[in-house]
């Protein structure tokens, strides 16, 4: 989990995925086909299907997970140097004393207005991050309105957990490298698509399949659980395996797709759940009606805390997912 945990700690919010795309492309360059990034900066993996199988499959197959995390933009500095911003992408308001660190390295606190008015819910409108300096000038030497800040956070592990910021969805990145690593005859050309901005829309999910055109899609992405006290029901918890997507808010897993998928995993042991999300989607929502659609699944791993600075994981629901998705390459994403 070492590659894993240094995804994690990489700054990468949306729209600011460099270092994250530069550290994937080390990883999987020497066991792919090509590799090359679009206009918008996701990062494409093609592993040309193997010699046997190039005359009877002329499916594509696109999997794809986003390397990009929640954050935060400064909107404006003050007299004093405190830095008022606004999220970028779903962050909470439970963000309070949090470190947050900006692309050249600065790092600040977050902290909260305590004038009597001040809502006692606190939103993002009444925080500010503070640089430790004193003076407009002063912040301004070292950040400026419209920079981007990730939350800072070391990452833990706790036995077969792991707690860190960004596991949303570095853990899916995870995934995909380790499942690209471990191919070896893929049934039909596969494209690993390492997604920009999702946080914030689902960008690079749409531009990248529209461009591949893929016949069938597997985004891998993390999903709540229903496991910790008095939380929302929901059949999905840390240690019982990768979770098969049904629906979620935006999305219909194509039932093809999802029968294949818990076929291969009831056929080679691997540990699954069924995941239903009332709240959230994933690139899939995007994928699945690009063109004429694409045949759509997603692979979830489950996370507790979810868009928070410590979010678990449990490392066998981690290599429950890599197993299947190496089936699904080997053996295909639907009934031949």
């Amino acid at each position: 989990m070492e590659l894993a945990m240094k995804l994690c700690q990489t700054y990468g919010p949306a729209g600011r995925e460099d270092r994250v795309r530069e550290m994937i492309r080390s990883e999987v360059e020497q066991k792919s086909t090509s590799v090359s990034t679009d206009r918008l900066g996701n990062l494409i993996c093609h592993v040309q299907a193997s010699e046997r199988s190039q005359e009877a499959k002329k499916d594509s197959l696109m999997i794809c997970a986003h390397m990009d995390e929640i954050g935060v933009i400064i909107t404006h500095i003050d007299e004093k140097g405190f830095l008022r911003f606004t999220g970028v992408g779903g962050v909470r308001n439970a963000v309070l004393h949090q470190k947050v660190i900006f692309e050249n390295g600065v790092i600040g606190t977050i902290g909260a207005e305590t004038k009597p008015q001040t809502p006692k819910d606190l939103t993002l409108t009444n925080m500010f991050i503070d640089i430790g300096a004193s003076s407009k000038q002063e912040a301004m030497g070292k950040v400026r309105v419209g920079d981007i800040a990730a939350f800072h956070q070391d990452a833990v592990m706790m036995e077969n957990r792991l707690v860190t910021k960004a596991l949303d969805d570095r853990i899916g990145c995870f995934c995909c490298i380790e499942a690209l690593k471990r191919i070896r005859s893929p049934i039909l050309d596969i494209y690993f698509v390492f997604t920009v901005q999702e946080e914030v829309g689902l960008r690079g999910a749409r531009t990248g399949a529209y461009a591949l055109a893929p016949t069938y899609a597997l985004a891998v992405d993390v999903t709540a659980t229903g496991d910790t006290p008095e939380c929302a029901r929901m059949d999905v918890a840390l240690g019982k395996g990768v979770a098969v997507k049904v629906k979620d808010m935006m999305f219909i897993a194509n039932p093809k797709v999802n029968d294949r998928l818990l076929m291969l995993a009831e056929n080679n042991s691997i540990p699954y759940q069924l995941e239903v999300l009332e709240r959230g989607t994933t690139d899939a929502a995007v994928v699945q009606l690009v063109r004429e659609g694409v045949m759509s699944g997603v692979l979830s791993i489950p996370i507790r805390y979810l868009h928070s600075v410590s979010e678990m994981c449990d490392t066998r629901d981690v290599q429950a997912t890599i197993d299947l998705l190496v089936h699904v390459c080997e053996q295909g994403p639907a009934m031949p």
